[in-house]
Formats: structure tokens, sequence, C-alpha cells
């Protein structure tokens, strides 16, 4: 993988020097060659700079920027069919002089423009410079794998794979967005296009940005959308046929993700997702693959024995670490540096442990992300779908009577009737469910870990409208479309790609491996989200089709457990041994200095925290992580 950056600076003060302290902040992406471009011309300077993590055509011809033309490219990324499409090129009498996927891209865009991204199988965040008119484009691919974000600010337009980027150039503004601090401290991530800073976003997945500087303006394209896939009509197919096509795409996704010219390998939890594409691959291969996985002796968490297990079955060539608490608390300080923004999903620590695990032997790994956002793996969806169901039952006329007397319950009693206090931290949401039954806001607000707004008024020192919710964006979907099939589309927009991508890329990136998901390939979710919702859950069976298709490659006691998240207990043992976290990070002196959260909000959540309240861990969680990111980039 890559590392991409640049600039167009309307105030001609960008040097070189600048363009490559850009490029330098980005050396952990692409340890092994780096290269820039740089214009000085009459009413502007442009500047392109790359760091290489050579995985195809190991020479120096596959070198970027790269030109072709009046063309030059930067690019992040792997074209898995680029070699057909590299075919069809020469026979429209295209030559090449390297064997690389950037060069196909160049010479696509060269022939086919905008429809070249439709052509594209793969991961990619890429920028073309055409030096006729000085324009950019910008192109991220359909899900979102790989990063891009942009700056354009007092005539400075900048773009990276990364915000590190951003500032090391003199003229980045780091003005805190309070709407993103918002949205983080409601999901734990922050959703494109939105970014912690001002003027600074993510171009969505499946979009295009076009930059003029010659009128200073910017157009942005979707040019996929997921959406569109669950909008269609459903196929007129059996179950035995869609099995089949599936396993078939799964096969073709899982091979073409195994061309390079370095190492590969995959790592396997021993769940559904990771033993599919594990065993179609290890299945008549004389060659054992590389697998890998990450364990804790604490069993809960554990998944190592189910994975070596697999592993043992299959036959790979398995590689398993059991981490220690010292391991996960080395690694925490490091999170803001490799995630640039404030990022609360804890699973990163142990992702970042398997891909630390996984390059001792590897370059490329296999990440069996996105089973649960296409096939409907998640157990908040079969939760909300049955909450809904009983409150769909109360009569209509009847509902803010209920709602009423639900919310005037006192809570020591709403905790003994459900044994979870989870339901008096969301008490108001669940009476707003019981008023108006909605299947995307039990998912979003009732049942995952966001956080009430009651709750952030208490905690957050400012007071403005979250910039986007899930419900919000799940309108955009045909009223037709089955409730289970929304949680999936809606989770396959957001939160695949603003938090378990984000998550993936940064961790293999933090040290110089390449991660590519088979899951993700487009044809998968095209063909999936136009199938029969009961093909995917049936009688509580969530995942159906795809479960039925690992049973035929592994005996199903190997994977026929509950479903364990990807996590460590770093609350749990942070409240053990706290050590200098609260002292540094939550004194009035830290959190004065940023001014966002009221000291009692704070104070509250670390009692609760303290006295074992799980309702508040992710919150903690959170905060922290906010604190860490602030005293790294802000202080």
């Amino acid at each position: 993988m890559c590392g991409i950056t640049g600039f167009v600076d309307f105030g001609c003060t960008s040097e070189l020097d600048d363009l490559n302290n850009m490029t330098d902040a980005l050396q952990h992406r692409g340890p092994d060659d780096r290269g820039t471009e740089f214009f000085s011309l009459e009413k502007f300077t442009i500047g392109l700079g790359f760091q290489r993590l050579s995985i195809i055509d190991l020479s120096k011809k596959a070198s970027q920027p790269m030109w072709y033309k009046h063309w030059c490219i930067i690019y992040n990324g792997e074209i898995y069919n680029f070699e057909a499409l590299r075919s069809e090129l020469q026979a429209l009498g295209h030559v090449f002089n390297s064997l690389s996927d950037t060069e196909v891209i160049l010479h696509a865009w060269d022939e086919w423009k905008e429809k070249a991204f439709y052509r594209f199988n793969g991961m990619f965040a890429f920028v073309i410079y055409n030096a006729l008119d000085s324009s950019i484009v910008a192109v991220r691919d359909r899900t979102g794998v790989k990063p891009l974000y942009y700056y354009w600010n007092d005539g400075l337009f900048m773009f990276s794979s990364e915000l590190k980027s951003f500032h090391s150039h003199p003229r980045f503004k780091k003005e805190l967005s309070k709407q993103a601090v918002l949205q983080y401290i409601q999901y734990g991530y922050i959703l494109a296009p939105y970014s912690i800073f001002e003027n600074t976003f993510k171009l969505p997945a499946g979009h295009s940005l076009t930059f003029s500087p010659q009128t200073q303006g910017m157009e942005i394209k979707q040019y996929w959308n997921v959406f569109d896939y669950y909008d269609k009509p459903k196929l007129n197919i059996s179950y035995v046929e869609a099995k089949e096509e599936i396993r078939r795409l799964l096969l073709s996704a899982a091979q073409c993700r195994m061309v390079a010219d370095v190492p590969i390998g995959i790592f396997l939890s021993g769940g559904y997702d990771s033993t599919a594409i594990t065993a179609l691959l290890q299945t008549g291969r004389t060659e054992k693959l590389n697998t890998f996985t990450i364990g804790l002796e604490e069993e809960a968490y554990n998944e190592a024995v189910y994975a070596k297990k697999v592993a043992g079955f299959l036959g790979t060539n398995h590689s398993e670490q059991y981490c220690t608490q010292k391991e996960v608390e080395d690694i925490i300080p490091t999170i803001p540096f490799f995630c640039d923004e404030p990022f609360g999903d804890s699973s990163i620590i142990p992702t970042m442990l398997l891909s630390r695990l996984a390059k001792k032997q590897v370059s490329v790994a296999l990440s069996a992300d996105a089973g649960d956002e296409i096939f409907g793996g998640y157990k908040k969806y079969s939760l909300a779908l049955d909450l809904f169901k009983k409150i769909s039952k109360i009569p209509e006329p009847i509902r803010g009577t209920a709602a009423s007397i639900f919310s005037a319950l006192p809570n020591p009693l709403l905790s003994q009737i459900f044994r979870n206090d989870a339901v008096v931290t969301k008490k108001s949401r669940l009476a707003q469910a019981i008023r108006n039954p909605n299947m995307i806001y039990i998912m979003d607000d009732v049942l995952s870990h966001s956080y009430a707004p009651l709750q952030l008024e208490e905690l957050l020192s400012f007071n403005l409208p979250i910039p986007s919710s899930l419900t919000t964006i799940s309108s955009s979907l045909a009223s037709d479309v089955n409730d289970f099939e929304k949680m999936m589309a809606v989770d396959y927009k957001t939160y695949l790609p603003d938090d378990i991508l984000v998550k993936v890329d940064r961790a293999s990136m933090s040290v110089g491996l390449e991660a590519r998901c088979p899951l993700l390939d487009y044809r998968i979710v095209e063909f999936t989200a136009q199938l029969p919702a009961s093909f995917k859950l049936k009688n509580s069976i969530t995942k159906k089709i795809l479960k039925d298709i690992v049973h035929d490659l592994v005996p199903q006691e190997l994977v026929n457990r509950p479903k364990m998240g990807f996590g460590v207990p770093i609350v749990d043992w942070l409240r053990k041994n706290p050590g200098v976290y609260l002292e540094e990070y939550f004194s009035p002196k830290a959190l004065d200095a940023h001014g966002l959260f009221k000291q009692e909000g704070i104070n509250k959540v670390l009692r609760e925290w303290k006295a074992g309240n799980k309702s508040y861990y992710s919150l903690f969680w959170f905060l922290l992580m906010f604190q860490l990111w602030y005293k790294r980039w802000m202080d």
C-alpha cells in the first residue's frame, strides 16, 4: 500500500520543502520508495507527493508520480483486474512500459475518463493531474477501503491519505469542528464527509472530486452507491442457485487478491467470514497458506483456540500470538498518531498486534471484513427486529401514554426489570421508539453504543445538532426495502467505511502491511443486496447463506459458536490500573485546554466507569482517545 499527498496553492508560498515534509509524514504507509513533482506556475504552485509500499512490479518502472502523455498520477491501492484491463487497452493500441496496475489506471483514464471507475475492481484512492489545464481529479473506491482527505481554505487546496500530512504544511489551520466532536462522542468515529477539523473533509466512498485551479472551483460526483442495489427488485433465483453464485464470487474475489510479487497471508479468526476465505483458497491447493491470529488469556475474548482448530483442519501454515496487557497498554499512546482523528474502536489494538505478527512473514494479508454488513451477521439486527416487532404490537392510539409511563418508571426499577443498567441511560430513546417505532432508530439509537442527547448535554460544553444521523441517511433508500436490509445497507455505507475500514487501514499501515478484503469485492454486495432477505436471515439464523457455504467446506462444529467481537478487555484492565491516564488526561488542566467538556460531566463518566457500570465503558474509552488525540496533535 502507499501514501499520497499534495497541494494547489494560490498564495504561491508553498515550496518543495513543504511538499517533502508532507510526503515524509506518510513514510510508514510506503517505506520502500518515494517521489515528488513540483510545479511553480504563474498563479499557483502545485505539488504531488508519494510514498511507496512495493507490492506489484517491484522495479523502478512502477515508481510514482507516474506520467503518461500529459497525465500524472499518484495512487494508493490495488486494481485486482488490472491484467485484463491492460490486455483490453493493448488491443486498443496502448503500449505499456511496466507491469504495474498504476500504469493501467493512467491509460484507462486516458481512454475512458470517468467510465474507467466502473471498470476497476479493487481498493483505490488516486489523484490524476492534467498538465494541459492544471486540473486535478481525485477518486476513492466504491466502499472506501482506502482513505482520501482534502482541505480547502484561504487559497490552499490540499489532499492526502492521512491528516498528518496536512500538519506538515505551515498554512494548515487546525480549527476543531465542534460538529465532528459531537459526532465522535455520539458514535466513536466521524462519518464522511466530516473530519475533526474545519475546512477539512473525507472524500466519501464511491465519489470523485474534480478541482480546477483556473476557476478555483470544485465538483464532487457520486459514481457508485450501495443503496442502488438494495433498491433494485429482488432476483428471481432459487436458494441453491444463489448459494452457488455467492460461492463462485467469493472464490473469484479471494483468488484475484492473491496476485502479488511479495508473500501473502490471511487473518484467520475461526469465524465464518475468515474461515470462508481461507477454506475456499486452501481447498485443492498444495501450497500451504500462511494464516495468522491473535489470542487472549481471557476466554470471553479469545478466538485463537477456534482459529487454530480451523487452521489444523484446513492444513494452513498457522501462526498465533497471545498478547499481554503490557503489549496492549504500549499500543494505546500510538493510536492517535496512526489514526489522525479521535477514534473510539478499541479493536484497533488487536488489529495492530495482528498486523505486526503477519508482517514478520508477509507483506500482504487478506482480511475478511464486511461479512456482517453484507450477509446480516450483527446481533443488533435480530435484536432490533425483535424489539420493533414488540413495540409495534402496542396499539398506536396508546403509544404516547405507554411511552410516558415508561419514562416515569424509577431508574432502579428499570434496572431490576431488565437486569441491565443500559436501559436507564437510554430511557428517553426507548420512550421515543415506543412513540414512533423506526427500525434504524432502534438499531442506531437504542441498541448501539451511541449516546443519548441528554447524556451529551450533560457532558459537552456546547450545544449543536448532530451533523448527520443514520436514520436520516437511511431515508434515501426505497420505502419498500426490507427493514433488515435497510440496517445492513446503512451499516455498509457508514459504520463499515468510517470505522471498520479505518481500523484495518491504519492498523495494517502502521507496520507497512497491505490488507486486502475479498468480501468487499463490489460484485458480492451488488449480487447479495438483490437476494431475498430470507436467504440471509431465516428462523433467527443470521448469515444463513454464507454459513451454509462454510458448512460445505469445514465441519459445522468448528465454526458454529456464539459470535465474538474482535477486541480486548482494555477498559476493564484500565479500571484496575488507570496509571497516569486519569491524572494526565482528565485533570481540570487537561480539560481546560480545549474547554469542550464539562468537568461535572466528565466526573460522572469516571465515577460510573470506576463503579463498573458497563453502560459507560465505551464513553470512557471515547473520551480517553479524544484526550490522547488532542494532546498529540493540538497541544
